[in-house]
Order: C-alpha cells, then structure tokens, then sequence
C-alpha cells in the first residue's frame, strides 16, 4: 500500500509539473484533487494549487513568475484550518492590517501604512482584494471572505499598478476559488466545535458538492455557518458628568455689583450600564455560500457565471480596557454590527486563432448597519470643559422643557456599497518568444454613508433640522470612478534572459455630495451648542452662493440652495455652480509602469530586476476645501527563485526599495472630525523570503519579512506649510517610523504525516508567528497616547487521524494564550483611554470531515 500511496503522488505531482493549461481554459489546479489523492500526497508531494499561480493573469508555475508571491494552496488552507482573513494573514508576512472588529479591516503591505485609514470618505485602500477576477476592495474595509473550498490565496507584494490598477498600489490579495470539474461528482462536508479561553463555545459547519449537468456543464456550490464565540467582558460601569455650575461673587472684582465665578456644580448626572453587563458579549456568526457553473461552450469557449453571499452578524465591543482587567470593558449602550454582501460575477474565456481572450465582470452589493458606544467622547469632553460647565451645559444639552440632559452619544450608521467593474483583455500565445497581454478596464464604486449620532431626549431646537434627538448627522453619496487601459510586452532575448515592459493608462473621477454637521435653531441661540456657529447648517450653501453664516453677516438672502440628498437639511458637502450645489469632484489621470528583466541560471533558478510603480487617486475632504491629491510609490526590487531536490523545496526572496511620494494620511482633526492630507515622501527598504519542502511524510513553510519603514520629510499640521514647516508645527519629523507594520514579521509551519494502517494515516502539526512591535499613529502626539502594539510569539498544534474519505482532528491555536494586540487606538482626538483590539485567546477545537 505505501508502494501505491508513493506511485500515486509521483504521477500526481509529474502531471502538476508538466501541465501549461492555456488561459482560456480550467485547468486543474483550479480544483483540488480527489480526495484519496489529497490523503496520498500528504506530505510526499507540493500542493498543484500553489505551484500554479496567475498573478500575472496568465497561468505559471509559481517558480517562474518574475514577482514576489507567495501562494497558500487548497491543501495547506485545510491543514491550517483558515476560514477567516486573520488566519491566513499569519502566513504572510508582507501583510499587515488594523481592525476594529470582524468586516472592518484595513489592510497593508510592506510597511506602506500610515495609519488612520478607513473612514467612508477618506482615501481609497492601498492594497487591492480580489475574488477570483474580479476585484472585491471597498473603501470602508477589506472584504473577510470566508475561506473554505478555495483552490489558493496568492498575495503579490509591491505596486501592482499595471496590471491590477489604483487599489493595488502597495500589493494585491487574489483568493482564487475552485471551479465546477466537469464528469465529476464529488462533494465534502466539515464540522468543527471550539472552546475559547476565558470565553464562551463555538463551531463551523461547511459543505461542498460538485456535480456534472450533461457533457459540457458542472455546478460547484458551497455553504457554510461559522460561530465565533465571545470573549470580552463587559463590566458593570459608571459615569458622573457635570452638573448646573453654581455662581457666586468674585471677592477680587472690584465693580458693584462683583463679577460672577463659578464656585462649584450643582450634583450631576450620574448613569450606570447595569442593564448591559454579560460575560463573552463580543459573539458573532457567519452563514453564507458561493455558486458557480461551468458552461464550455465548445473546445475553446467556456462561460463561468458565479454568486456569493455572506452575511455577519457581531454582539458587543471587541477592545478591552487593559485599566479594567484582562479582557475587560464597560460599555454603556448595546453594540450590533451586521455586514451582508452579494457578488455576482461572470468571466468568459476564449480563444481567436492563438489568442486568449477573457472578459469578466462582476457586480457586488454590500450593506451594513452599525450601532455603537460613543461615551468615549462624553468622559473626555465634560472634563476640556469643566470651566463652562461641562459638555452638558457648553452644548446646552438640555430637553424641551430646559432641563439638563444626559450628554452621552450613541451612533446608528449605516453604509450601501456597490462595486460594477468589467475587464477585457488579450493575451499571445505563452510559447512564443514575444508575448503581449493588454486590455482595458472600468470601475465604478459607490457609497451611500449615514451616520447618525444620537444623545436621547435632545431637544427638537437643538437637534440637527428636522431629525429630533440627533447632534450630529453625516449623510453623504460617494461615487469613485476609474477607466484604465493596460499592457504587458515579454521579449525573450535569449531562452534565458527576457525583459518586460508594461504600462497603464489611468483616469479617475471621485466625488462626495451631502452633509455633515450640526443643525441650526432658526428662532437664534442657543443654536445647538459650540459648534453650529461654524459647521453643520451654518455651513450650507444658500442662493447667493455663500455659507449660511456668511449670509447672516453679509445680509445676503438665506434661502438654501437647491441640490441636497433627501432626510438632509440642506447641503455643505459639495460646490456652487450655477446656483445649485452638485457634488465635490476630484478629477486626475496619469501613467504607471512595470520594467523587469529575468535571467534564468538554470532551469530550476531564477533571477529577476523590477523597476514597477503604483499610485492612488486623490479625493475629497469633506470638512476643509482642499482636496487632497494623489500618491505614488515607485518600486526598486530584485528577486531570486530556486527549486531543488526534484521539486521537493522551492525558496523565493525579493530585496526592495521603495519611494512613496507625497503619502495619504488620515487623523482626527478639530472635533474629532477626520482630515486627510498629502505627507511629504517616505522611504522603505525591505527584505521577505519564503521556503517549503515536501517530501519523506514531511511538509515544512517558513516565510519571514523585515520592513524599515520611515518619513524622509517633515510632516507639518498645515497642508501648505513648506518643507520645513515654517511658521507651523511638526507633527512627524523627518525619520519617523511608519505605523501599523512590524520590522520582522515571520510564521513557520511544521507537518508530519505517516501511514497507521493500509487505508488510514496520522499527522501532527506545529506552528508558530511572530511579530516585533509597531507604532499605531503616524503623528508623534497621537503615538505618545495610544502607545506602541508591544511584540507576539504565538503558537498553534494539531494532531488528527485521516482516512481515504474520512478526517478527524484536535487543534489549539495560540496555545499559550498570548494578548496579540491588533489594534490600539482612541474614540477622540482628545480622548486619553486606550482600548486594545486582541486576536482571539487559546482556542481549543475538534473538527472533522468526509469527502465522497
């Protein structure tokens, strides 16, 4: 038997090695083998779906494509047990990312962070996601597909500009899923139960089912249900706020009668969170399923229409206040997250003559709605303005009758996304030794943003116009457009020397219509509260083409403009043209580029110059005038592959340089009010290397990465301040680090698998990530209150039995249940707690499966 478990993972492993499927086609490594060769391979043979990779939308074997890519194929994917971004993101170095709970991430690559980014108006992300074709990046975080019956995840480190456009340009993410397989019936189903350290229960339950339509068609579906238990408690809580302030004679005033002080405050209000206290709140579920066919059309036609949904539901916080205990937090309003979202793709692919035509195209719809806790921002307010009274009285939080109220915010919002994107592109035949691929592209993405912030019992006079009870209420519509045409060109100068050229032409159009503010009591004060004067409706556009405030002073007509969304008062958010206000634009094209040149020493080595560069579009800020423009990252990069012992170790590495000029950044201005601005440069040198061997029953993966990334310029408070900050603070001096992404981030896995009986076999499984420290905050203020995320060694093992059709294994990750810090951050711009978002504690789990 083991003669036949070795014969078969031989052929197997040949087969992968000499397959070149054409693009037009499905090939193999689209799907995974069977699953008695699955069994067979395990740990005598490379995963066929990483050694295969289309990061350079054709098919290559991983070892000869010219860019820095690592590759987790279907195999690896179950061994590891990854459903979720922050699982697979371990095994990547290059990657990094801030969250504040499951579906808001922002995710990072090669040390181009700055922090401070996500918010539904600010800068576009600079790493792009895609879904196999189709790209899948959002503007208020990266879509968390869950992983299951995924052929590969590949992550392409460095400006991915030519090919993949404006969000790609720090890297790109491809989860790559496995298609319908023709005259074939198969399926899979898996079951999980889980325990969490100092936390409640969890599970998953996935299935898969793969079945022939006639000769030339195949459905592949997929459904899943995940449940991640909660793991945060929510303590009991209390606040005291400011009362009435008490007046009494100034003993020093010299006039008759004295000057008034405040001598002391009536009692204040005092609340508790009694009715929210409850161990584990932080829960959240998962269910969704993905839906494909196959249609080959004839030999070279072949038509692949797709759907997925997901939908998230999350309870409670996921930060605790490390003040208040392990773990631990007292939160006063209930906290509900969901996030659904639908994709409907198709790709075609063809072949006229020798050239490989594909088209896809997708669209995706995602919703989400969003309670949270604002008391944050009510503690540290009160206290800045104890000397008028605290928040309650500088903001006249009163109710209709006049009566002091209680002064805490909490937010609904809301946000409607959707992304239509088409590519079209051709490609010469690979086997020539001139080859072209070029297309063209088109995106269009759109955010419909509601956030309301609501303090009960707020008086209608004091309320924004209109909505009783809400101080602050941003409604905005964002519309991101982009239009590209693209091309690549390899020259094989000699068989082993080829050069590459491309190329992408871009044009983008952004623009951002609506309001956000405060409202404006139109019988006079108290308008509502400090900050009418100046924003909310005292900043609408009125017929004469000024703010309402200036109308007032200038005694022009204050009639409000025509042109605003509707459940809005009127509209601050946009420009003046021709009496009517119409949305606020940001307009600009340009060129980026790739140049490379490849050298193979040997049919098993490689050796490869990149010269590439990747940009982002400008955009709107939405409270001050001056748009914010847009930033490029040039790439300076050489690389080395190497395959030995039969294909039994592949090792890749890449050394870059890398200039990001006039960087985007994000931080919370005046008010808490987010500001995005163009930095100086920044300068960053890297080195990351991976490796793997299979073979003997032993599979081993390493991948380490080490980032020096930093500020060549100074970082001034004002946009227009010069280099050296004339006249204007230095908020970043020249060298410092930039946020979020460690100096060494590494991961190693070690597999060892061996036959018990003829028809069953055992495993066991180590791994181990690490982690050095990072800022969170580009600003040097902002960095001395929330502190650094502190370094993270974490281990996970695993041991289980498997069968032909059959698998059962026991797991714990983070085996000594270490405080992996994700993210550390503020509610304010003046706030001083600190909550820490963690990776989830020691999980144990017992999981199994069967395949037919």
């Amino acid at each position: 038997m083991k003669l036949y478990y070795r014969s078969l993972a031989a052929g197997l492993l040949a087969s992968s090695a000499l397959a070149t499927p054409a693009l037009g086609q499905t090939g193999a490594n689209d799907t995974p083998p069977p699953a008695t060769a699955q069994v067979a391979q395990d740990g005598l043979s490379p995963d066929s779906t990483e050694i295969i990779v289309t990061a350079q939308k054709r098919e290559e074997n991983l070892s000869k494509v010219p860019v820095s890519i690592q590759a987790i194929g279907t195999r690896r994917l179950d061994q590891l047990n990854i459903s979720n971004f922050e699982q697979y993101t371990k095994q990547l170095p290059s990657v990094s990312f801030q969250t504040s709970q499951p579906g808001v991430t922002v995710v990072y690559m090669r040390g181009v962070a700055t922090g401070g980014d996500g918010n539904h108006s600010g800068s576009l992300p600079s790493v792009g996601t895609y879904l196999d074709e189709q790209p899948v990046t959002t503007i208020g975080g990266t879509l968390d597909v869950h992983i299951y019956d995924i052929a590969r995840i590949e992550s392409l480190a460095g400006p991915q500009g030519t090919l993949y456009g404006a969000s790609s340009q720090a890297g790109t993410i491809r989860i790559i899923t496995n298609k319908p397989r023709l005259h074939t019936t198969e399926g899979r189903i898996d079951g999980e139960i889980n325990t969490v350290a100092h936390g409640g229960q969890g599970g998953k339950l996935e299935g898969m089912i793969n079945l022939p339509i006639g000769d030339r068609i195949a459905f592949r579906g997929v459904g899943f249900w995940q449940r991640d238990a909660g793991y945060i408690d929510n303590i009991r809580g209390s606040r005291t706020y400011i009362g009435t302030p008490i007046f009494g004679p100034d003993p020093s005033s010299e006039t008759n009668p004295p000057e008034q002080i405040i001598t002391g405050y009536n009692p204040g209000i005092t609340v508790n969170n009694a009715k929210l206290v409850k161990d584990n709140f932080n829960d959240s579920t998962t269910y969704g399923g993905r839906a494909a066919l196959k249609i080959d059309l004839d030999d070279n036609w072949t038509v692949t229409p797709a759907i997925m949904h997901q939908s998230l539901k999350s309870h409670g916080n996921f930060s605790y206040d490390p003040k208040l205990g392990d773990l631990k937090v007292d939160r006063f309003f209930p906290e509900i997250r969901k996030d659904k979202f639908t994709q409907a793709a198709l790709t075609v692919e063809g072949k006229i003559g020798n050239f490989d035509l594909t088209y896809a195209g997708a669209y995706l719809d995602r919703k989400t709605y969003t309670t949270s806790d604002y008391t944050d921002y009510a503690d540290t307010y009160d206290q800045a303005y104890a000397s008028y009274g605290g928040l309650a009285n500088y903001f006249y939080f009163q109710d209709s009758a006049g009566n002091t109220i209680d002064p805490r915010q909490h937010i609904t919002g809301t946000d409607h996304f959707k992304k239509l994107s088409q590519e079209f592109r051709i490609a010469s035949p690979t086997d020539q030794p001139f080859r072209v691929i070029a297309g063209a592209f088109y995106q269009r993405q759109s955010n419909n943003i509601f956030q309301d912030y609501i303090v009960d019992n707020l008086a209608p006079a004091l309320s924004v116009n209109g909505r009783p009870g809400t101080l602050w209420l941003t409604k905005q519509t964002r519309v991101d457009k982009d239009y590209a045409l693209f091309g690549e060109a390899a020259f094989d100068v000699t068989p082993q020397f080829t050069i590459t050229a491309g190329g992408r032409v871009f044009k983008y159009d952004n623009s951002l219509f609506g309001f956000a503010g405060f409202g404006r009591n139109p019988n006079g004060p108290p308008y509502n509260g400090a900050g009418s004067s100046r924003t909310g409706v005292a900043a609408c556009y009125t017929t004469s083409g000024d703010s309402l405030r200036d109308s007032l002073a200038n005694g022009t007509d204050t009639t409000f403009a025509t042109g605003s969304l509707p459940g809005t008062p009127c509209t601050n958010v946009g420009d003046f043209v021709n009496g009517t206000v119409v949305p606020k634009r940001a307009k600009g094209h340009g060129f980026t580029h790739r140049l490379n040149a490849t050298y193979k020493f040997s049919p098993n080595a490689l050796g490869y110059l990149t010269w590439s560069r990747g940009f982002r579009p400008g955009g709107i800020n939405r409270r001050i005038g001056d748009p914010y423009q847009p930033d490029y990252l040039t790439n300076y990069e050489i690389g080395l592959k190497l395959t030995a012992f039969n294909g039994a170790v592949h090792w890749n590495s890449a050394a870059y340089h890398q200039i990001w000029k006039k960087f985007q950044f994000s931080y919370l201005g005046l008010n808490s009010l987010t500001v995005i601005q163009n930095g100086r440069d920044a300068e960053i040198n890297g080195v990351e290397s991976d490796i793997s061997y299979t073979g003997n029953g032993l599979t081993l993966n390493a991948a380490v990465a080490y980032s020096d990334a930093k500020t060549s310029g100074n970082i001034c408070a004002s946009i227009a301040a010069d280099a050296n900050c004339t006249g204007d603070s230095i908020v970043a001096p020249a060298g410092t680090r930039l946020p979020v992404t460690p100096k060494i981030k590494g991961s190693a896995t070690a597999r060892y698998s061996w036959s018990l009986a003829s028809a069953m076999k055992a495993h066991v499984q180590a791994g181990v990530s690490y982690k050095s420290s990072a800022t969170t905050q580009l600003r040097t203020a902002d960095n001395l209150v929330t502190g650094k995320l502190p370094s993270a060694t974490l281990v996970d093992t695993a041991v289980g039995l498997d069968w032909r059709f059959m698998n059962i294994e026991l797991y714990v990750t983070n085996l000594f249940d270490k405080r992996n810090q994700l993210t550390r951050g503020v509610a304010c711009s003046i706030c001083q707690r600190v909550l820490v978002v963690p990776g989830t504690p020691r999980t144990i789990g017992l999981r199994a499966g069967y395949k037919f």
